[in-house]
């Protein structure tokens, strides 16, 4: 008989403890293959925030960002300066536009109420946005922060004069006119279904819809909708991971502008560095050339410096707990290697006395370990395919809990030049172009064909190891004191 033959029989010699081996080394194989997925996702979304947030700076009207903003609106003079900044690669210019359902703001002007917070052309925080009527119902019911918000700038709670209860308001949804289908990282919109709308850089009646705001409008790709009495057709939906993301729409720049009656006015220019090593280099230059009295120059990067390291803290995390798991699994395969050794002594003498090289023998008990592990690999490997996305996730999850909240606090809705009051429209809340908590949440771990092989070969390698020390003890066992002792 073969000694692959042999080791294949000794492996289920003992079918009871075969079973309990390999069930305990799929566990911690399983366990060692999940974490090697989760390591590769959070190494490619961290790569991918650098690689894109990193090189991404935001140009603001100087002294315009928070609620009370001031300063000189943006045109488009000053995109065409920053685009011709050394290193700069692409300059995205955005009109912030809110938009009130028609019949809401109707019901507030019958009551003698304002038209929300900044209403009126022009009147958002730093007069950077603008508020229009739409057909549109906004998909975010204003709750409790929200009525909190509109009853300080007189838009709800109790008419002072009369006592009576003024009309219900909802939050308004945000419009962006934008250059280009990028969001606020300089990355392209993630639409769902649909097309986008062509030249960025001309006037449309085209609009893409974020599926929240879709579905409660009852929309699709092809239906109509009104932004002041000018009807737009939907030509496409956007995902942008939470619903106040979705509470929004985009129009082409040219059209926002022509509806906020402000031609060449720009909110906010989304400016995309070729490389994170001339960030601060241009980051100067483009501030020395618009001037600092003209503009702001802020960092992308800077939001997310805390969520990405906590990234990194995930991926260290997640690599040591791989060769936790392989070392478990090499320490089981050592212990029941170990075992068999000793079980086997008098098979192993005879085996000697009859002119078995210890080579072979040792040979033997390596290949019967591999056997078991072959199995328990296979167990593992379909465990890591149902757990890795569940243990991804829950390591972001902790990661996230701990910066979500510095990283989306601030000024409002400061990437696309708004400031909205509150907060509500913040990046880092899920503002129409995604921000910190889409980015971190949205980290997908798949079992690859190659990461499975790259983990199940490092399986093999601590087996074999675990396994060589028992087989090596196989040599010094002398057949004479064997038989004596039987």
């Amino acid at each position: 008989m073969s000694v692959l033959a042999r080791s294949v029989g000794n492996a289920f010699r003992n079918k009871v403890r075969t079973a309990a081996v390999v069930a305990v080394l799929a566990v911690a194989i399983g366990l060692a293959l999940a974490m090697l997925v989760a390591n590769q996702a959070v190494g490619a979304k961290v790569q991918e925030l650098n690689a894109s947030v990193g090189t991404v700076l935001t140009v603001n009207p100087a002294g315009g960002q928070g609620f009370e903003g001031g300063g000189e609106p943006l045109t488009a003079e000053q995109a065409a300066t920053a685009a011709d900044v050394p290193n700069v690669t692409a300059v995205v210019g955005t009109k912030a536009l809110r938009l009130r359902n028609a019949t809401e703001a109707a019901a507030q002007a019958a009551a003698g109420t304002q038209a929300g917070p900044g209403g009126g052309q022009g009147g958002g925080p730093g007069g950077q946005t603008t508020t229009l009527t739409t057909s549109l119902t906004a998909a975010v019911d204003a709750g409790t922060l929200g009525a909190r918000n509109q009853d300080s700038t007189g838009t709800t709670g109790t008419n002072g004069t009369t006592g009576t209860a003024q009309p219900a308001r909802s939050l308004p949804i945000t419009a962006t006119g934008t250059g280009a289908e990028v969001d606020s990282t300089g990355k392209a919109l993630e639409l769902t279904s649909g097309t986008g709308l062509g030249d960025y850089t001309k006037e449309s009646a085209k609009a893409l819809l974020g599926t929240t705001l879709a579905e409660k409008n009852n929309l699709k790709v092809g239906s109509t909708f009104t932004i002041n009495s000018k009807t737009f057709t939907v030509a496409g939906l956007f995902d942008a991971g939470t619903a106040f993301g979705n509470n929004a729409l985009y129009v082409t720049l040219p059209t926002a502008q022509t509806l906020a009656e402000l031609p060449g006015e720009l909110s906010t220019m989304i400016v995309t560095v070729d490389s994170m090593e001339n960030v601060e280099t241009a980051k100067t230059a483009l501030q020395n050339a618009l001037g600092t009295d003209k503009a702001d120059v802020t960092q992308g990067q800077r939001n997310l410096e805390t969520a990405v390291t906590s990234l990194d803290s995930v991926k260290n995390i997640s690599m040591v707990a791989f060769i936790a798991a392989l070392g478990t699994a090499g320490l089981i395969i050592l212990l029941i290697m170990v075992m068999l050794v000793r079980e086997r002594r008098r098979e192993i003498g005879v085996l000697k006395a009859i002119g078995a090289p210890s080579r072979t023998i040792g040979l033997q008990f390596v290949l019967e370990a591999l056997v078991l592990v072959a199995l328990g690999s296979v167990v593992g490997a379909v465990i890591a395919s149902f757990a890795s996305g569940g243990i991804a996730s829950a390591l972001v999850s902790s990661s996230t809990s701990t910066t979500a909240a510095p990283a989306g606090r601030g000024g409002g809705f400061a990437g696309a030049g708004g400031g909205f009051p509150g907060g509500q429209f913040q990046g880092g809340q899920g503002g129409p172009f995604g921000g910190t908590s889409q980015l971190l949440t949205s980290v997908t771990a798949s079992v690859s064909p190659g990461i499975l092989a790259a983990g199940i070969a490092a399986v093999f390698g601590v087996a074999i190891i675990g396994a060589l020390v028992p087989a090596l003890l196989t040599a010094r066992i002398r057949p004479i004191e064997v038989l004596r002792g039987e």
